[in-house]
């Protein structure tokens, strides 16, 4: 396996954001984007989004805010995005959505870092929802052939689309987001144990929002250039940063716990060693981008670390595994960054 540059390590700690999703009361009707409405007084918002790498970069300056629900059928996700500029350009389902404003959700209902969900929408009401088997930074294909079977969504824009001239305040989105898609098949099963997710269940979730500069010219929203004639690079603000320009780092996302009614529960309490283990996987592709190769010597890309979880990396000239002990068990990690336990793989 050749170096690969691609994986880094986040510049921030790891440190996610928690949600406790409410269970849904009665049912939101055909949606509409409007968030005021009796089935979405319920839960918390989520706010304080922050640019992609951190505080290290401007806070964002248009607050974004987000609640999610569930229930048996599916999982609700409602967000109100604040902004002056209301616009949208891509109108094709499973285009590239980024290259307008847009709102994304990120979903992984197992934390090995692998097989995770994403979605994507406009204020055209235009989606991308794909399939990702592992991040792009370990050279993935997305499959953007899968489509979340049932899904629903709406915008609401208080404003005008693609109107400089409007009072434009904010737009807002519904999502439905039925089980289906969402659950894997048990080793040599043929269908899922089941579908909802039960009260006390955890997921890792984020939430982003690509925000272009643009200036108005003859009346358009155009995208602000660069001294090279090309546009500024887009804002990625993300409700749990990644602390890198990638907003595909599962182990840097939010906890998304199901609850009845916002009641506490204990969040994985391995979570700290898996990230010791994830530490291992970054280090040991910049020792191989540096030196050519892997290291068996955990101790030197951990030091104290390696000790508390009796850290171990096994090389070859192309591969590695990182295994960790914790109550008992042995954790492992290899060199695409999948994360496991015992015989799980």
């Amino acid at each position: 396996m050749k170096p690969n540059p691609l994986v880094r390590e986040p510049i921030i700690p790891c440190d996610p954001p928690v949600c406790r999703a409410h269970r849904a009361m009665g049912d939101p009707g055909p949606l509409d984007g409007d968030l005021t409405k009796p089935f979405w007084q319920r839960g918390e918002w989520l706010t304080g989004f922050r640019d992609i790498e951190g505080d290290s970069r401007p806070r964002p300056w248009k607050e974004t805010r987000v609640k999610v629900l569930w229930n048996d059928e599916a999982l609700y996700i409602g967000a109100q995005l604040t902004d002056d500029q209301i616009w949208a350009t891509v109108t094709e389902r499973d285009d590239v959505i980024f290259a307008d404003n847009d709102f994304e959700i990120f979903l992984a209902p197992q934390d090995s870092s692998h097989r995770y969900y994403e979605i994507e929408m406009n204020a055209l009401n235009t989606v991308w929802d794909l399939y990702m088997e592992c991040p792009q930074r370990d050279r993935t294909r997305r499959i953007i052939s899968w489509d979340v079977r049932g899904l629903e969504s709406a915008v609401k824009i208080a404003g005008e689309l693609n109107n400089p001239a409007a009072d434009n305040r904010f737009w807002s989105v519904e999502i439905k987001l039925p089980w289906f898609s969402f659950r894997e098949c048990p080793v040599g099963h043929c269908k899922p144990d089941r579908l909802a997710p039960v009260p006390g269940e955890i997921w890792r979730m984020d939430f982003s929002r690509v925000e272009w500069d643009v200036d108005v010219i003859d009346g358009k929203y155009v995208k602000r250039k660069g001294p090279d004639g090309r546009p500024l690079p887009e804002h990625n603000w993300l409700w749990a940063p990644t602390g890198v320009i990638d907003a595909h780092m599962p182990e840097m996302w939010g906890y998304l716990v199901f609850t009845k009614e916002g009641e506490d529960y204990p969040l994985p309490a391995e979570d700290r060693m898996k990230f010791a283990l994830r530490k291992l996987y970054y280090r040991e592709h910049a020792h191989s981008c540096k030196t050519g190769s892997f290291t068996d010597d955990a101790a030197l890309l951990l030091g104290e670390e390696a000790d508390r979880y009796r850290i171990r990396a096994y090389v070859t000239p192309s591969l590695f595994e990182g295994v960790a002990e914790w109550r008992g068990e042995e954790w492992h990690i290899d060199q695409d960054g999948y994360l496991w336990r015992g015989d799980e793989r």
